[in-house]
């Protein structure tokens, strides 16, 4: 008697809904910012480019902030990390190159929301939460923003508070004020003049920021 074929139980096929769904919201979302700023990205905007219902958007996002920040992270080229190992001289420079070229390939207008103008953006009256409010009223305006600036700055502030940058530029070394004195030219020179952020012009950056904040001895 042929011995009965024993059959394994099937795994439940993961529905693919959702996530097309959430991948449509994020497109439509990201195609709005790149072509009209953070006004156009509005819950009715995005719907409709996306083909979604208002109802499944909040499914996945549950305030505007998660659904602008989901389009921010896609738009804006990735971060590079903060060099592991070397001088302090050669990981500022490493970083601070790839941060210019960051900001050069980036599209101005993104660069200009990123690191000028998320504090002073129009108000406009769509029904993201808090959206016709001034930007201190806001708060998924800070949350964006903070969100936004932390990501840039985290590998900037490995370098800076590691046991290296302590040793040469002492332990009360101002994190903020130092990615000022290191991003700030960059972002000037782009913005600004239009020269090059080549190697040159970011290890003069990092020297001049070396020498105003190295002890003297």
């Amino acid at each position: 008697m042929p011995t009965p074929t024993t059959r394994s139980p099937r795994t439940p096929r993961e529905d693919p809904r959702p996530a097309q769904s959430r991948a449509l919201l994020i497109d439509a979302a990201t195609r709005l910012l790149a072509e009209g700023g953070i006004d156009a990205v509005t819950i009715d905007a995005v719907t409709r480019t996306a083909g979604v219902a208002r109802a499944t958007l909040y499914r996945h996002f549950g305030t505007g902030t998660e659904l602008v920040a989901a389009a921010f992270e896609k738009l804006l080229p990735p971060v590079p990390p903060a060099p592991a190992r070397g001088p302090l001289r050669r990981r500022l420079l490493t970083l601070l190159v790839n941060q210019a070229q960051l900001i050069d390939h980036a599209p101005l207008q993104l660069t200009v929301l990123s690191w000028v103008g998320m504090s002073t953006l129009p108000a406009q009256p769509d029904d993201l939460p808090g959206i016709d409010q001034p930007d201190t009223a806001r708060p998924w305006m800070r949350t964006l923003r903070r969100r936004i600036v932390e990501l840039y700055r985290r590998p900037f502030d490995t370098i800076l508070t590691g046991d290296d940058a302590r040793k040469v530029l002492g332990a009360d070394i101002d994190t903020t004020a130092a990615l000022a004195q290191l991003v700030g030219p960059v972002v000037f020179n782009r913005l600004v003049t239009g020269l090059p952020n080549d190697e040159t012009f970011c290890a003069r950056v990092v020297d001049d920021f070396l020498a105003a904040n190295t002890p003297r001895t």
